[in-house]
């Protein structure tokens, strides 16, 4: 049996909550999963549809991790577990050590949630819960190098990317509506991201607006909510370009994958914002699956989901320049057509079935 716990999970959105349950779901296929995550709104609803074995643990935040480690504790006591998988060091924290030192473990890092400067309290109590952890499982390249920079024993670091499920079965009333959407354009470009500092969406916005000269019947979608909305909003009238520019809220599952299958250009050049960094970008593989390159920004885990000059490009995210020089490269001579076809390759090896291969390999 398999023990995953974590505090990000379905139906709870994110790149964490999806690599959990996508995590969980190949497992099932190697033994049964018991999973302990916290209950959000709808968790009934999306546990009773799964085909995994979830235990919710409810209460205030500041209570929950206690409760959670009680009967997760409990639990390891009373069954024999042959691995336990974690989304977060603090999700180790109050598991007891003498579990940890008998059952294979598996700790997760995806750069954000470890980003915390030599020296402080952050750093000190991280690494004291890293060393009771047999395999930290690092989402990309960068990733483990900043554990390293960070202090974590880089013997037990192992890279291991994100998995995916994808391609994913698009419905025919869904590709309608992205084609409604897109209408005749070209180039059609989408980013699908929480709109934060981090994504750079501004300055694809200004981007936008610089390509109309040689693009006018360009086209650019932007799907998902966060705190820099307004001022994007803001931004595409000033610029006066939102008849080019579309902002769609977080959608459903198939219309999302709709308009990834219709667009030309994945496009999220990601910067470092203040500690929060792309740890590697799982959209990045998802548009890959249905034959469309992407772009990304040369920072952080990018490089992992991305390779450069084959399923895609990198840039300078900050660099209004880069981000036009690479999507007129992008574009040339029909270039996006073959890195569609080559990353569509790139993304099989992300398939979950291999991925969790590489998890049970170290055990």
């Amino acid at each position: 049996m398999f023990v995953v716990i974590t505090r990000n999970f379905p139906p709870d959105v994110g790149g964490i909550q999806s690599l959990m349950d996508g995590l969980s779901r190949g497992l099932l296929n190697h033994g049964k999963v018991k999973v302990f995550a916290d209950e959000f709104d709808n968790s009934k609803s999306f546990d009773e549809k799964s085909k995994l074995d979830i235990q919710r643990v409810s209460g205030i935040k500041l209570f929950r991790k206690f409760r959670k480690a009680y009967v997760v504790n409990d639990f390891l006591k009373q069954n024999k577990v042959s691995a336990i998988f974690f989304d977060h060091w603090k999700s180790v924290e109050h598991i007891q050590k003498e579990f940890l030192d008998v059952i294979p473990n598996f700790c997760l890092i995806h750069s954000k949630e470890i980003n915390h400067p030599m020296g402080t309290s952050l750093n000190t109590r991280m690494n004291k819960v890293f060393k009771k952890v047999k395999f930290i499982i690092a989402n990309s390249k960068y990733t483990k190098s900043l554990g390293i920079d960070l202090g974590l024993d880089q013997n037990k670091i192992h890279v291991i990317n994100p998995g995916t499920d994808y391609p994913i079965a698009v419905l025919q009333s869904d590709k309608a509506n992205a084609k409604s959407i897109f209408g005749n354009a070209f180039p059609k470009i989408i980013t699908v991201a929480r709109l934060d500092k981090r994504k750079s969406h501004q300055n694809i916005l200004m981007t936008i607006k610089n390509l109309i000269p040689t693009y006018p019947d360009i086209k650019y979608v932007c799907v998902g909510d966060g705190e820099e909305k307004s001022n994007l909003l803001s931004l595409a009238k000033q610029l006066d370009i939102e008849k080019q520019v579309t902002f769609l809220p977080r959608l459903d599952q198939g219309m999302k994958n709709a308009l990834l299958n219709e667009a030309d250009l994945f496009l999220m050049p990601s910067v470092m914002h203040k500690k929060s960094v792309e740890g590697f970008g799982i959209s990045f593989i998802e548009a890959a699956s249905y034959g469309v390159a992407s772009i990304g920004g040369k920072v952080g885990g990018q490089a992992d989901a991305i390779d450069d000059g084959r399923s895609g490009f990198l840039c300078d995210g900050n660099d209004l320049n880069s981000i036009y020089e690479t999507i007129l490269k992008f574009f040339q001579n029909d270039q996006y057509k073959v890195l569609g076809l080559q990353a569509k390759e790139f993304s099989k090896k992300f398939k979950w079935e291999n991925i969790v291969k590489q998890y049970l390999s170290l055990i």
